[in-house]
């Protein structure tokens, strides 16, 4: 490297810690090894408290605090999809990327937080972690409650009040293309029409 270039581990930790989602390097029970600026924000600047604390620990998450153990301990925990994220990527899974609903305490409130969650394995010194990411998607969560759908139709409405099929919707809003099919009970309803319609001839 030239002389007036920045360290690589300080530049590797730079990025780390420009990346606006949480990130965090776990073990294979989920506990934080490391944990980018984000991450501290969310958690309310926790600092090294975090370290080598399980993440739903951390997180205050509703389930964890139901098991005398902690995170992993409840009945509910295996379900979560971050500590089961985490086991696919360790098995094998090179990159696990799930939605969850997180229901954790903060500020003394229980809340729902949506998210995507991606976990991804890697080696350092001979031992296998996960890069843990942690995207809060709760704004796209909560447009399913606020986008008008004709219970008849089932075209959807615009902010500019024009209707329009959802998959145009979609389409413009998003720039997500649909594929269409049919499903089962309307292909046997669509060749019931055909038989019909050869009886008729």
């Amino acid at each position: 490297m030239p002389p007036d270039s920045p360290d690589r581990s300080d530049l590797l930790k730079a990025v780390f810690d420009a990346v606006p989602s949480l990130v965090f390097v776990v073990d294979e029970d989920v506990r934080i090894q490391e944990y980018n600026a984000a991450a501290s924000a969310f958690l309310l600047g926790a600092g090294d408290t975090m370290l080598r604390r399980r993440c739903g620990d951390v997180f205050e998450c509703l389930h964890s605090m139901e098991g005398p153990g902690g995170c992993g301990d409840a009945e509910l925990c295996r379900h979560c999809t971050i500590r089961n994220s985490v086991a696919a990527a360790m098995a094998g899974d090179r990159v696990v990327r799930r939605r969850a609903t997180i229901e954790v305490v903060r500020n003394g409130e229980e809340q729902e937080v949506f998210a995507l969650i991606t976990a991804s394995r890697f080696r350092f010194r001979d031992r296998k972690f996960v890069l843990l990411v942690i995207e809060d998607i709760s704004e796209i969560a909560e447009l399913r409650g606020i986008i008008p759908i004709c219970s008849v139709c089932k075209e959807v409405q615009d902010e500019g009040d024009a209707w329009s099929r959802l998959e145009v919707y979609f389409w413009e809003h998003w720039g997500l293309e649909f594929s269409h099919g049919l499903c089962p009970k309307c292909y046997e309803a669509e060749l019931a029409k055909l038989d019909e319609e050869e009886g008729v001839c």
